[in-house]
């Protein structure tokens, strides 16, 4: 069964807010994977601690994060194509006809920011991500 963010497991509800959207995207992959759940729960909870230390938030100005190259980019749906978009930002980075060609732009991008590519179903919800931090 597939989280989100108003609907997660319960031992997840202390968590910092960040932190437990890391940790459901992750308990999802591992999910999707095929672990079993309770598994899945304590390493995504793990892992999503582990990756808030490695990646604390950072107040950006307006200004720097127009030109930020260090955001996630996410693969979604947008008007019948697939686009590419930096975490946070409203303009589209890329646009492919094909999911696939999503997938491997960024891929690509995230491999030369040392971010994650995360992919997105067609309703919008996480599919897998890819970390290449």
């Amino acid at each position: 069964m597939p989280w989100m963010k108003g609907k997660f497991p319960e031992s997840m509800k202390n968590l910092d807010p960040r932190v437990r959207n890391k940790a459901v995207e992750i308990a999802n992959a591992l999910l999707e994977d095929g672990s079993e759940e309770g598994r899945a729960i304590a390493i995504a909870t793990a892992q999503a601690k582990k990756w808030n230390e490695d990646h604390p938030l950072h107040e950006i100005s307006s200004h720097s994060q127009q030109n930020r190259t260090t955001a996630n980019y996410h693969v979604i749906p947008h008007d019948g194509k697939w686009a590419v978009k930096s975490e946070g930002q409203s303009d589209v980075r890329y646009i492919a006809d094909t999911k696939d060609e999503a997938v491997k732009k960024a891929q690509v991008l995230a491999t030369d920011h040392n971010n994650s590519a995360i992919i997105h179903r067609r309703d919008g919800t996480i599919e897998s991500s890819h970390n290449y931090s």
